[in-house]
């Protein structure tokens, strides 16, 4: 199906953001997307004039896709927040980010996905995701643009995988910490789907007595995978945004309740060369 987006959505921007690891650009099919959620897998391809083809139905794209991609917030308007003149390298940071959505995201998949991140590169991520999934996933499309694709693993089905299968994803000692999440999920001692009623502190508490979950991991996971708009993970890039462009304090109480989307604008940007610009 076809669908009209004028507010932000650029795909690439969102598959480099660093907040999602199953979004791919078709290397076959330049401007074509790859995206796997959970069970469920669409391509989206950008035809222009803010037109895209989606290759699900309209009951699909309506029951899951238009929320997983969070079309019903406008970001030009969170956009629109930021000062020019009281902000200069946040205003330039969130047009070179235009385009970028915080995804909504599961909190499973999520919460495992930045269990795996802990010290690798995006693509190493990637790498021991699709490992994770290929071996405890059920098949869900098979495509020559991307091969076979599987579903995300249910927290049963990683729980029962022994500690050497789990390595050999090349989690390295993240493998125990997904172990023991898995177990504590599949068990019912964790219950995701109820800590969504949390409070956003008593949800960073609850997260910080999982077994290998700091502090970056669970602002991560409050996110991208409770879609809590203010939380704001920081990470070697943020922390030198925070510390050579904003050495008397960022301001978090007037960009609240959109920290996060703030926090995607500066990664993507310092990333991207940004550090060196807007002196």
């Amino acid at each position: 199906m076809k669908i009209t987006i004028k507010d932000d959505f650029d795909l690439k921007k969102i598959a480099d953001s660093g907040q999602c690891f199953r979004f791919n650009e078709c290397e076959t099919e330049p401007g074509t997307f790859s995206v796997a959620a959970l069970d469920k897998h669409v391509f989206v391809k950008e035809l222009g004039n803010c037109e895209y083809e989606f290759s699900c139905d309209k009951k699909e794209f309506d029951g899951f896709w238009k929320n997983y991609f969070d079309l019903e917030l406008s970001y030009a308007d969170i956009r629109g927040r930021i000062s020019k003149k009281k902000d200069i390298y946040l205003y330039n940071a969130s047009e070179y980010g235009k385009g970028i959505r915080i995804l909504r995201q599961d909190p499973w998949e999520m919460l495992i996905s930045f269990i795996i991140s802990q010290r690798k590169n995006i693509p190493a991520i990637k790498a021991s995701i699709e490992k994770l999934c290929a071996m405890a996933g059920d098949l869900i499309v098979e495509d020559e643009r991307v091969g076979k694709i599987f579903s995300f693993p249910t927290p049963e089905k990683l729980a029962a995988l022994s500690l050497d299968k789990l390595s050999s994803c090349s989690l390295g000692y993240r493998d125990k910490y997904v172990k023991k999440a898995a177990e504590d999920v599949a068990s019912g001692l964790v219950d995701l789907s109820s800590w969504d009623k949390l409070s956003d502190e008593k949800l960073m508490e609850e997260l910080l007595k999982l077994f290998g979950v700091g502090v970056k991991v669970a602002n991560c996971e409050i996110l991208f995978g409770y879609h809590r708009l203010d939380a704001f993970p920081k990470d070697v890039w943020i922390n030198r945004v925070l510390e050579t462009k904003y050495p008397k304090g960022f301001d978090f109480e007037g960009y609240a309740p959109y920290n996060g989307v703030m926090q995607q604008y500066l990664f993507f940007y310092s990333r991207n060369d940004g550090l060196g610009k807007d002196k």
